[in-house]
């Protein structure tokens, strides 16, 4: 068992080698005989190998333009920002809206902004707000307003531009707040350790509603344009759905046998992906949360986060610390956009959509260029089938690994 810095558990062949026969000491005649043998196997092999090849040259033929789209955008120089290196452990990041800036919230309770180029990321303030570990920060949509939340179970409004505090509301929760969201430049949703979320106008004091969701920590929660529905994933495997409007529980999922820790928007919001302690991927259509559509093997280790890239694709990581890319529509996996040494928290896309950002338990914020997959998502073939061999020798352009079976080897067959 692991332990993340939020206060939660996780859970978290040998190879053969051939001998090589001695000849030296074999008679002429059964050298000769072996001779033979190995001659006519020989032309059997050579004879199956070229039958492998012709019954596979359509299917490659199928993904020639993805393959090269892959192939011509790994020859480019890829720009991105430097890594940012921390002292203390990164809890969350969240990338500013509209500006070139990222904030980091740690475990001390300060929140960090850097502006960040693909030359430099420089720090711009230290905002001390909280006086134990942060949970989440989040922009709102205009970046006018940060808000943070902490284990402290306070809730803070922060002027993005000047670094004052604009609203604190101490002990919003009973127990320390675990996830929240925005919703505009006032109104934001909390969810802590022990089920409940909250409803904020960040102009009061007191929460607009309180609903208890589930008996463990809210992992995630995410809305639509449309604001009417709050769907809530749980550490005790429930997906719970809250009608915004009527303030109260619109449905609730059946149990899953693992937590449910993330989830991610698609197809023009009608397609609801929520990731799963147990590597697995599960679909919901938008207002059918009550059992999914469709389920995927994403990974042997618990899936922490994701982030959609396109209308198709998602970037995930959790334990391995291994970014992964999967087109979703249909499912196949694509390839390592980045990797950190060490579990991954958290993931965030830039406003322009050319770099995503990474928090890993080594201290370390790291940037990757996915500019690429616009591209790559056009040409997707979804009548085509994968074949994994072969894709296994074509990576991502972000990734420094050298050999894509890297990527398939953390994958459950």
């Amino acid at each position: 068992m692991t332990l993340d810095f939020r206060g939660f558990e996780r859970d978290s062949s040998d190879d053969s080698i051939s001998d090589i026969s001695d000849h030296s000491d074999m008679e002429p005649e059964q050298m000769s005989d072996s001779d033979d043998a190995n001659e006519n196997e020989t032309i059997e092999e050579v004879q199956n190998k070229s039958d492998e090849e012709n019954d596979s040259s359509e299917n490659d033929d199928d993904d020639d333009d993805v393959i090269r789209a892959i192939k011509q955008e790994k020859n480019k120089q890829r720009d991105h920002p430097p890594s940012i290196k921390c002292e203390d452990f990164i809890v969350d990041i969240s990338l500013h809206p509209v500006k070139n800036i990222i904030a980091l919230g740690n475990i001390v309770g300060d929140v960090l902004l850097y502006e960040y180029s693909n030359d430099e990321t420089k720090i711009l303030q230290t905002l001390e707000l909280h006086i134990k570990a942060c949970r989440d920060i989040e922009f709102d949509a205009d970046g006018v307003n940060l808000f943070s939340t902490a284990k402290d179970k306070a809730i803070i409004a922060t002027d993005v531009e000047t670094g004052q505090l604009k609203q604190c509301i101490e002990n919003a929760h009973e127990e320390p707040v675990y996830k929240l969201r925005t919703l505009d430049e006032n109104k934001i949703v909390s969810g802590d350790d022990n089920g409940t979320v909250k409803l904020w106008d960040m102009r009061k004091q007191d929460a607009v509603f309180s609903i208890k969701v589930g008996e463990e920590h809210v992992s995630d929660m995410i809305t639509n344009d449309a604001q009417k529905y709050l769907v809530c994933s749980g550490g005790d495997g429930v997906l719970t759905t809250i009608d915004l409007k009527g303030s109260k529980i619109y449905t609730t999922s059946e149990q899953y046998d693992a937590e449910l820790t993330c989830m991610g928007l698609f197809r023009t919001d009608t397609k609801l992906l929520v990731g799963s302690s147990i590597g697995k991927f599960y679909l919901f259509n938008w207002k059918e949360f009550g059992y999914h559509s469709d389920e995927y093997i994403g990974q042997k280790h618990s899936i922490q986060c994701m982030i959609p890239i396109t209308q198709n694709i998602v970037v995930s990581s959790g334990e391995d610390g291994t970014l992964r890319a999967a087109h979703m529509f249909p499912q196949r996996q694509l390839g390592v956009v980045g990797q950190h040494s060490l579990p991954v928290e958290c993931l965030d896309i830039s406003h322009d959509g050319q770099y995503i950002a990474s928090c890993s338990h080594d201290n370390d914020v790291k940037f990757w260029n996915i500019s690429y997959f616009e591209s790559i998502d056009s040409l997707i073939d979804v009548s085509h089938k994968q074949n994994k061999k072969r894709d296994m020798v074509n990576n991502l352009p972000s990734s420094s690994v050298q050999n894509a079976s890297d990527f398939f080897s953390g994958l459950i067959s």
